[in-house]
């Protein structure tokens, strides 16, 4: 493989272009994953700004042309351990290639000077790393490409309780409440920050780590709320009532996919059940906008569950090379993060790790990675 690697900041115009050319021919090429949000050049070119260590190994083809076949973005650690771009935070991870490109996973990692790369979202039909999976989950979509009243009746047939219930709220907003309404583009900051604050607030009473504690997310979100290309935005979409937000998300868009990505609600309307209005009207603003189906991401909710039509796979796992490295690291099937504080816990094993990466070629880009 020709193999280059890059800094985000690095990539030209026209690799930006190639990368997104691909994209925008998977989803009728029946690779519907491979136009995620997620994967464009420009998710990895924010996560850049927002964390180190973020590189793209660009293969383009033997020959005069040397046109790019493939995009493949990581976040590189010490001793050459590898995480998929903002671990934990994206939904969907992968090579972004032409059809029918093979590829060989340890060659690959060799020219990344990665040792292994671990995945949680891994997109299907990447059968190089697919062998290194231990695990496979659905990640629930709601297919529009039929159009909002197609999507609508399937919805009644299959839950009508549920329809005929959030429609039945929504009334009930409109009676008691005044000025309801929707925004499906909404661009003031500041309701931005109050879907943050829910949100934080949302993971406290759950229980769960609050993403918005760290610093580097909010930058990220707020960045990619900024970031307007061909086809790639950040959007957000609110419903109003009473002249102030009560529900807001913010995701990611491509062409023909949106990524459901950060949903909450004002605890205050909690009866009207805002959020579940505010997801019909955002489905029918995606559908409106040619969206052929929404992203809801790997897990369990009753929300997802009684939205979805359908449910595509991701996988998780992490890919190695046969390295010395990988060997000493190995098969305990720890996380990255760990493996990382075994190597630089111990001396002779970091020092061997980096004689051996700088052998094989390190990345090449501004700055050294943490």
């Amino acid at each position: 493989m020709d193999v280059s690697v890059h800094h985000p900041d690095e990539l030209t115009v026209a690799d930006r272009a190639a990368w997104t050319a691909l994209q925008s021919a998977a989803q009728p090429g029946g690779r519907p994953q491979m136009a995620n949000p997620f994967l464009s050049p420009e998710f990895t070119l924010a996560v850049g700004r927002c964390k180190r260590g973020v590189r793209v190994a660009v293969v383009r083809e033997k020959g005069p042309s040397g046109e790019p076949v493939a995009f493949f973005p990581y976040q590189r650690y010490p001793a050459g351990l590898g995480r998929a771009v903002a671990f934990g935070m994206s939904d969907c991870q992968g090579l972004v290639h032409r059809p029918g490109f093979q590829w060989d996973a340890d060659e690959l990692l060799a020219a990344c000077g990665l040792t292994l790369w671990e995945f949680d979202h891994l997109t299907v039909g990447q059968h190089p790393f697919e062998q290194s999976a231990t695990g496979s989950f659905a990640s629930p979509v709601i297919d529009v490409a039929e159009g909002w009243d197609a999507y609508l009746a399937r919805l009644r047939a299959k839950s009508p309780t549920f329809t005929g219930t959030t429609l039945a709220k929504e009334r009930k907003l409109g009676r008691h409440h005044t000025d309801v309404r929707y925004v499906h583009d909404e661009r003031d900051p500041a309701v931005l920050r109050t879907l943050m604050e829910w949100k934080s607030a949302q993971y406290h009473r759950t229980g769960l780590a609050d993403r918005f504690a760290r610093p580097w997310i909010t930058q990220l979100v707020q960045q990619l709320f900024q970031t307007r290309s061909e086809p790639f935005a950040g959007i957000l979409s609110v419903l109003y009532a009473d002249g102030r937000p009560i529900a807001a998300h913010f995701g990611l868009r491509t062409e023909r996919v949106l990524a459901v990505w950060f949903p909450a609600y004002d605890p205050a309307f909690a009866k009207y059940s805002p959020g579940l209005i505010h997801m019909m009207h955002m489905v029918q603003a995606a559908a409106r906008d040619g969206i052929a189906y929404l992203d809801l991401g790997r897990g369990d909710s009753r929300y997802k569950d009684s939205f979805k039509t359908d449910e595509l796979r991701v996988s998780e796992g992490v890919v190695s090379r046969r390295h010395p490295v990988a060997l000493v690291l190995g098969k305990s099937h720890a996380p990255v993060r760990a493996l990382a504080d075994v190597v630089s816990s111990h001396a002779e094993v970091l020092g061997r790790a980096n004689r051996l990466l700088r052998s094989v070629g390190m990345p090449r880009g501004p700055g050294k990675t943490p």
